[in-house]
């Protein structure tokens, strides 16, 4: 475009029930109402279901890569939902607590976070 002017928006989406589904979308657009509702489509579009224990936690410990993102999620009764950055808003819309996550890498991109956590989780639904 003349100017070189032309925006370009993106939105990363986690979407999830607390009840065991979480979905995490990414959606491009000239304007950002554009924008989120790509990025919400392609969340429920991706929605997986997590096993859960009786108290909200996970079965048994979880590792997953993805990109160059790794985390390492394991149970831990008593001490709530311990994590950071993107993979606890995947963890909390999952409905999951007395878990501790650590993120591995030294990857600072939230959405490759939020993408590695679902990997995790994605092993324990299989």
């Amino acid at each position: 475009m003349a100017g070189g002017r032309r925006f370009n928006f993106s939105a990363a989406i986690v979407l999830g029930d607390k009840k065991g589904r979480v979905g995490v979308g990414i959606g491009k657009a000239a304007d950002t109402q554009l924008a989120i509702e790509k990025a919400t489509r392609a969340a429920k579009k991706n929605m997986i279901t997590v096993k859960l224990t009786k108290n909200r936690s996970i079965p048994y410990n979880v590792e997953a890569k993805y990109a160059s993102s790794i985390v390492g999620i394991r149970p831990s009764p008593g001490r709530g939902l311990v994590a950071g950055s993107s993979v606890r808003t995947v963890l909390e819309l999952a409905g999951i607590s007395d878990v501790t996550a650590k993120i591995h890498s030294r990857s600072k991109n939230p959405f490759n976070n939020a993408r590695v956590a679902i990997e995790a989780l994605r092993k324990i639904s299989a």
